[in-house]
């Protein structure tokens, strides 16, 4: 069997170890006779899958004492409504900062439920680079201060993160989460999708400082609660089970490879050798400022249409799969999530070198 290299934005491609650890236990997880995808998530065998999800988590994060790690439904997309919902309280008012079609998103979304203001933008440039922000238009009346740390479609990243002060700082880091040491401190709640750097599609996690939940308001539907799932450790109501245990492989996959901080060593080199030869190809050039480029997806172009249409059709039949950009961007963009070894980023590499010569 032959496996292709799968640049996917998301769902992408998994640690090999994890899918060949899930497949043996497909059909008897444990000695309990069943698959994982069948057991009751009230049972005594799930809640210590799902409890191990979390301390593994907790340990590869340093995840402090005092926040909570829920494993919720909807997506990332979700938490744009869930999180104004339960944070904005009655003022009604909160900061962002747009980065990216997905930080976008999440303005408007909030804007349904209070005041947005927004801080600062990088559409001008179509999201290129991530832009610089003045304390002096911060709103003081903010009841959370919103960043996605990593722009999946445009290839940015942020590398310091806002000095928010008493104000709430929240990020979406559905894409690069797990993929470099934070500081959860500075963050009040923190979320992500999981299949980009946690696992399969299906579950998000939200880790969230435990004074901010219960003050969404009683017209809030109780699922969109974070106090909900806190009071009932994410079983409130049957969670994505299978997607949650797939999670836990990876969080003990990262702590046995050395880490969060070893992740991000080799995501680093990873990245290293794909812009160093986009910076020398006379072919291919990457878009965004040098200074902001994400180290998870890397978005390049060709120099005509004609030729990133050839290229895309090419790198398929080689075995170099999802390399086309985003819709609203084209393009490709390669996404280089934990689970890609270094081999596959050098094989990538050396079919560029060998396109360009040829074309």
């Amino acid at each position: 069997m032959k496996r292709v290299y799968n640049f996917s934005a998301g769902p992408s491609m998994l640690p090999t170890e994890v899918l060949e650890t899930a497949a043996s236990q497909m059909l008897d997880y444990g000695s309990s006779g069943q698959s994982v995808m069948e057991m009751s998530h009230r049972s005594k065998v799930y809640e210590t899958i799902i409890g191990d999800a979390e301390k593994t988590l907790r340990e590869i994060m340093d995840i402090p004492s005092n926040y909570k790690v829920l494993f919720l439904q909807g997506g990332a997309t979700m938490q744009f409504s869930q999180v104004p919902l339960n944070l904005m309280g009655e003022s009604g008012e909160a900061d962002y900062i747009v980065t990216g079609e997905f930080a976008k998103r999440a303005s408007k979304e909030a804007a349904k439920f209070g005041k947005v203001n927004i801080v600062a933008s990088s559409e001008d440039k179509t999201f290129s680079y991530i832009p610089k922000w003045d304390k002096s238009t911060f709103n003081p009346k903010a009841k959370y201060f919103h960043i996605t740390s990593n722009n999946t479609i445009f290839g940015t990243r942020f590398t310091k993160w806002p000095e928010t002060g008493d104000v709430t700082l929240v990020a979406d880091m559905s894409s690069d989460i797990l993929s470099r040491v934070i500081d959860v401190k500075k963050f009040g709640l923190i979320y992500a999708g999981a299949q980009k750097n946690m696992g399969s599609a299906g579950v998000t996690v939200v880790i969230i400082r435990e004074d901010l939940i219960g003050r969404a308001g009683a017209n809030v539907p109780v699922l969109l609660d974070y106090k909900t799932q806190a009071d009932n450790d994410s079983l409130y109501n049957t969670p994505s089970t299978y997607s949650i245990y797939m999670c836990g492989l990876v969080f003990d996959w990262i702590k046995k490879l050395g880490g969060v901080a070893e992740m991000e060593k080799r995501n680093n080199a990873k990245a290293k050798i794909l812009y160093d030869f986009l910076d020398k190809s006379k072919m291919f050039k990457n878009p965004v400022v040098p200074k902001d480029r994400s180290m998870m997806n890397v978005t390049f172009v060709a120099s005509t249409e004609e030729l990133n249409e050839k290229f895309i059709k090419e790198a398929v039949a080689a075995g170099f799969v999802n390399l086309k950009g985003h819709r609203s961007v084209g393009g490709m963009r390669a996404s280089i999530y934990n689970a890609m070894p270094r081999e596959g980023v050098e094989a990538l590499v050396k079919f560029m070198q060998d396109f360009e010569k040829a074309n």
